[in-house]
């Protein structure tokens, strides 16, 4: 299969917070993502960061072709991300927005606050062929945007 460089054509205005519906009831709140439903993928794998030291970041990456869905289950954090030509900073603190991040697009996650817990549904199975974790590999890649 061709290698597709989604570095080239991504951009950050392509990821968006998508706030998903509350159902609210005297005994608790639900809130439900279902496959490409809420989210424009079908979810392959779900993960959750939590107990991060204080100061510590996550991420640190981008991917060639997997798509996240990122949601603040408990507490709060920042997602920087970035297309190689700008960058925005977006706060997660509500279990029921999460933000969608496409291929191609750098991810810091930093500032979690206590009890935080980051839970992430990806459009793919793990596969380390898929991550770019060199930063200026990352700009070499996005250096050529279309």
């Amino acid at each position: 299969m061709a290698e597709i460089n989604n570095h080239k054509t991504s951009c950050i205005d392509q990821c968006q917070v998508i706030e998903l519906d509350r159902h609210q009831h005297a005994n608790g709140n639900l809130s439900v993502v279902e496959n490409g439903l809420q989210v424009p993928f079908d979810v392959k794998r779900v993960y959750y960061l939590y107990d991060v030291p204080s100061g510590e970041e996550r991420g640190g990456h981008s991917h060639k072709r997997l798509m996240q869905f990122m949601v603040a289950i408990s507490g709060s954090f920042d997602v920087i991300i970035d297309d190689g030509f700008q960058q925005r900073c977006v706060t997660l603190n509500r279990p029921y927005k999460g933000l969608l991040i496409v291929p191609g697009i750098w991810r810091i996650i930093n500032n979690f606050s206590s009890g935080a817990v980051c839970m992430v549904m990806a459009s793919e199975h793990y596969n380390e062929d898929d991550y770019v974790r060199d930063y200026e590999e990352f700009k070499q890649l996005t250096s050529s945007k279309i």
